[in-house]
């Protein structure tokens, strides 16, 4: 059994990383993005408070989904204080980005479909190819790919 001799409230970065999974530099670039908040102890060491072991979590979560960091952050800010997400924080964080995983999964459904009958080149399907643009007649629509892709968001 493993006993745990010394418990402190605050962590350096790099006990911060080991639980957490990401590496210091992680660390930093989250910080520097406004995502988690430390500070310097007299010695000049970084240290976080243990609640930011929750808020890594969160944005890990966030991001394996998908969610870019600015909404993340944006999502963070909103909380009370800069608090840590409580599961009822989490329930409203989740249900907020619901609209745009379905969207996103709907965008990629579409895209595989149609990958799966297009070659992309020399194409037989000249009729329904989604690539298919001659004199550039979409470019007022916007750049890409305006059919394979109708909402690039």
């Amino acid at each position: 059994m493993v006993r745990c001799t010394h418990f402190t409230k605050e962590l350096s970065v790099g006990e911060v990383a080991a639980r957490s999974g990401v590496a210091v530099s992680t660390l930093h670039f989250y910080e520097a993005q406004g995502l988690i908040t430390g500070w310097r102890n007299s010695g000049n060491h970084r240290r976080y408070s243990r609640d930011v072991l929750r808020r890594v979590a969160v944005i890990k979560v966030a991001q394996r989904a998908g969610i870019p960091l600015a909404t993340i952050r944006e999502a963070l800010q909103s909380l009370p204080e800069g608090r840590t997400p409580t599961v009822e924080d989490w329930a409203r964080l989740s249900a907020s980005w619901r609209a745009e995983l379905d969207g996103r999964i709907q965008r990629l459904t579409r895209l595989r479909d149609q990958l799966d009958s297009c070659i992309g080149c020399g194409c037989l399907s000249l009729a329904s190819c989604p690539l298919r643009n001659p004199w550039d007649e979409l470019s007022e629509q916007g750049p890409g790919p305006r059919l394979l892709d109708p909402d690039p968001s």
